[in-house]
């Protein structure tokens, strides 16, 4: 997915960028980028993060990072910021994005005559796309907006430039862009964990497709929101930090919520309730305070050194940080039946794994209850995992199994109750060696999160969109 952090303030900015960038590291790891302005002149700098932290390769240079306004990126996709010298005046831009469309894009520039310099894995790097469709307008608001109307998929974006940081968030308002304001300072950020500790407090969520000037003194809004919104649901079931609302709406919250409506309808018999570190500890919170039975700590995270494990392109290697960084606590699985909420199950590959090592620690039964819907659907707008092709998805390849055909009766099997999603649940739990298994209802991952259906994107376990 990725995500940026940008600020604007009285004074230098160095150190806000540094550590507001730092904040949005758990939504990737492939790469990081900084870009500050001070004196008319851009300073960037760009590593690789796949293995290391961001701060170990930014920190030893932040002196060097001069000025009062900045943009940072956590990038799951290309090389950013870019740096772009137009009509517009030069400006340094990056993005979260997912561009479908690349290739065909890609071309429609090229017979206008424009040309393409950064390349990432031997295509055309997106964000420097994005910035030379921006460029074709006579304004920055008319570039962003020609950006909505071309792209299928989404983004939003910082664009530093000489008069304050424009911030846009995507036409659907996919990817979150939250604006924070603290004494001669603004920042615009995709993670609102980023303003605590740098004493920021949120000024405001932007709206689908609005646009914004920030400088150190103010906010101009530039373009106002569209009226439809379809924020991803995944935000609250795996992506937001714990601390983070969106919307209105805190992560952890939403995933106790749903955590205690799944007990009150399960039947299921335990002697407690585990959370798979992190993004299913709360959940199982919700789900022991529903059920009214404890809450252990079965299995625990080695936090100082691994990784999310969705970011890897490599399976291998995805499958190895599943495996390492997460550590049974054998005296208390020993012969117990225990409940384990998680977030989600995309491909199964890790969770396979480690239930067999539960079972190997001495696990008597393992049920299994998922904070969101059986992933029917490759999402279109934003990356949310490292999958290329639906067919990854242990969902669809179930369906595949039974229809042979992976297309075949989608609709059926993502429908709560009915025969197919009750053999597609079924086969998923064979497969994965569970006593039981559970998915959360897309009724009750919406009801968890309290946004009306409409404005929420659950198009990875029904098919449905807006558009």
């Amino acid at each position: 997915m990725g995500g940026f952090f940008g600020t604007i303030s009285n004074s230098a900015c160095n150190t806000d960028l540094f550590y507001g960038t730092d904040y949005n590291s758990h939504l990737g790891t492939r790469r990081g980028g900084m870009a500050t302005l001070h004196e008319g002149v851009f300073k960037r700098s760009i590593h690789n993060l796949e293995n290391s932290y961001f701060r170990t390769r930014f920190e030893a240079d932040l002196d060097k990072f001069e000025g009062n306004s900045g943009i940072g990126i956590i990038s799951d996709t290309d090389p950013q910021p870019i740096f772009i010298n137009s009509h517009l005046g030069k400006f340094a831009i990056v993005t979260v994005a997912k561009v479908n469309n690349l290739d065909e894009l890609e071309r429609e520039l090229l017979q206008k005559g424009c040309h393409f310099t950064e390349l990432s894995s031997g295509k055309t790097n997106q964000t420097e796309l994005i910035a030379l469709l921006i460029s074709q307008g006579k304004d920055f608001v008319e570039g962003i907006e020609l950006v909505y109307e071309k792209i299928k998929g989404s983004c939003s974006m910082l664009i530093l430039t000489e008069k304050g940081i424009i911030a846009a968030r995507d036409k659907m308002g996919h990817t979150p862009v939250i604006i924070g304001r603290k004494e001669e300072a603004y920042a615009a950020t995709s993670e609102p964990c980023s303003f605590p500790n740098l004493g920021y407090e949120v000024e405001c969520n932007l709206g689908p497709g609005e646009i914004v000037l920030l400088t150190s003194e103010k906010i101009t809004q530039l373009r106002k929101p569209n009226n439809k919104m379809q924020v991803c649901s995944f935000l609250w079931v795996y992506y937001g930090y714990p601390v983070s609302d969106y919307e209105g709406v805190n992560v952890d919250a939403s995933r106790y919520a749903s955590g205690h409506t799944m007990a009150k309808k399960d039947t299921v018999e335990a002697d407690f309730v585990s959370g798979i570190p992190d993004s299913g500890i709360g959940m199982a919170l919700g789900y022991a305070e529903g059920k009214g039975i404890p809450y252990r700590r079965a299995i625990v995270k080695y936090t100082p050194t691994w990784p999310r494990s969705f970011t890897p392109a490599n399976q291998s290697v995805r499958s190895l940080v599943a495996k390492m960084k997460l550590i049974p606590n054998r005296e208390l699985l020993r012969n117990k039946r225990v409940i384990f909420c998680d977030d989600s199950i995309v491909r199964g590959t890790q969770l396979r794994d480690n239930v067999n090592i539960l079972y190997g620690y001495g696990a008597k039964e393992v049920h299994m209850r998922i904070g969101c819907p059986p992933i029917l659907h490759s999402c279109p707008f934003i990356g949310f995992s490292a999958s290329q092709s639906a067919l990854e998805l242990i969902a669809r390849r179930v369906v595949k199994e039974l229809e042979g055909d992976d297309t075949k009766n989608l609709e059926k099997y993502s429908a709560t109750g009915s025969d197919e999603y009750n053999t597609l649940v079924d086969c998923i739990r064979k497969k994965l060696n569970i006593t039981t298994l559970r998915f959360n209802t897309v009724e009750d991952l919406v009801g968890s999160i309290g946004l009306p259906k409409e404005c929420v994107c659950t198009h990875c376990y029904d098919g449905s969109s807006s558009f």
